[in-house]
């Protein structure tokens, strides 16, 4: 195709029946348990006693197991790498890789294999642009995510990464991309820091997040800049679940995901309409995850999207369905929290409160402690940075004054 408008569909699956698409997926679905379960040790456990010529409808597939990606840093230890749960031995794979948890994840070697072409397609990236990709290539996945979906539609990437704002700032200057593609706040980083330095950052019109929320103070200051953003909703585990188009009601359901929205805590189907827990069936044949429950919160939407795209639409990322959160687009865990305290033995309780504001999120620990000595905070301040890989400042308070409620981490950021 050659129109640019971005409303346009990148293939005709985009604009099918929706009776048509789910048909396809209910027909696709009990060849992928059937290949979970011979291929997959773990999935040959869990679904022993499933027939996968039945799994051909919603209501059998909600009968079958829920895979949790909280339990999966405990199935990987027992069994590295990837806790049984792969069909495809390492050595077959074209990456691996090593999440926060840590969690390994692997990359099969289909072109496009985490599917982001369309969410970038629907952003307005074309054959012939040049993307400044600012998701890590390092261990983690989001940046060969973007990379191979860009490489997918033609697109030349520059693979700059995290960090490093005034090298970012000047390869924009001096090779002009049209867009940008990271996690929403760093782009409002780089092009304060293009202001302070004097350089031309216009070529930038169009970018595509993901990995944390786009607040609305973060949408009306890229707005005002020219640019066009649109964002996406994956894992490192499934690659792309949702992504939004130009009509930006809701998020739209990759056409090659089967998503329900469960109580969270089940595996049960809940309402449309309803908040619950997002669980993913994917239909790769390397990593055939069958129910994964991410931990996300969101729920569907009625209808079909304004921009003529047909498949289903969840509302986005609602928080988290446990107290695991994302900072920076980098997820914090309550046993992440637990292990700083374990390192200074004068630590007693801590909460880590994470807020926002403008768009910037920051996390702050409060710390019980009786009698800490001088350079305490700092110190767990270190190891809060050591744990996480992000910065968070330590505030030390009177043992027995934070809530007996048992939250170890406290989200305080709109998502309004």
């Amino acid at each position: 195709m050659t129109d640019a408008r971005p409303d346009t569909p990148w293939d005709a699956l985009e604009r099918r029946h929706p009776d048509a698409r789910e048909a396809a997926l209910m027909a696709a679905l009990p060849e992928q348990v059937a290949l979970a379960k011979r291929r997959a040790p773990a999935y040959g456990a869990l679904l022993a006693d499933v027939t996968p010529e039945e799994v051909t409808s919603r209501a059998a597939l909600a009968d079958l197991p829920v895979t949790r990606k909280a339990d999966l840093p405990e199935a990987q230890g027992e069994a590295p790498p990837f806790g049984g749960f792969a069909a495809t031995s390492p050595g077959d794979l074209a990456r691996i890789y090593a999440s926060p948890g840590p969690i390994y994840d692997a990359e099969g070697r289909r072109a496009d294999y985490w599917r982001t072409a369309r969410a970038l397609w629907a952003t307005g990236f074309r054959k012939g642009d040049v993307v400044h990709n600012c998701f890590s290539y390092h261990f983690t996945p989001a940046g060969m995510m973007f990379d191979t979906g860009a490489q997918a539609l033609g697109c030349a990437v520059v693979p700059a990464g995290v960090g490093n704002t005034e090298l970012q700032a000047r390869a924009i200057a001096d090779i002009r991309p049209q867009g940008y593609v990271g996690t929403p706040d760093f782009l409002r980083t780089i092009l304060e820091k293009g202001d302070d330095l004097g350089l031309d950052l216009g070529s930038l019109r169009r970018a595509h997040v993901s990995g944390g929320p786009l607040f609305p103070l973060l949408k009306d200051f890229y707005a005002e800049r020219g640019i066009q953003v649109l964002q996406s909703y994956g894992t490192a585990d499934l690659g792309l679940i949702a992504y939004e188009s130009p009509a930006r009601e809701g998020l739209i359901c990759e056409e090659f995901v089967l998503v329900e929205i469960v109580r969270p805590g089940t595996g049960n189907p809940v309402p449309d309409g309803e908040v619950g827990e997002v669980v993913v069936t994917t239909f790769s044949r390397d990593y055939p995850l069958v129910r994964f429950a991410t931990g996300d919160l969101s729920a569907i939407l009625p209808g079909a999207s304004p921009c003529g795209r047909t498949a289903l639409r969840i509302r986005g990322w609602m928080g988290r369905a446990d107290q695991t959160t994302k900072v920076k687009g980098m997820f914090v865990h309550p046993r992440q929290i637990a292990e700083v305290l374990a390192r200074h033995p004068e630590a007693g309780k801590g909460r880590l409160t994470v807020s926002g504001e403008d768009g910037r999120d920051a996390m702050t620990l409060a710390v019980e402690a009786e009698g800490a000595g001088e350079g305490f905070a700092e110190a767990v301040a270190s190891t809060l940075q050591a744990v996480t890989k992000l910065r968070g400042t330590v505030e030390v308070v009177a043992a027995g004054s934070l809530p007996n409620d048992g939250k170890v981490i406290d989200d305080t950021r709109d998502y309004s």
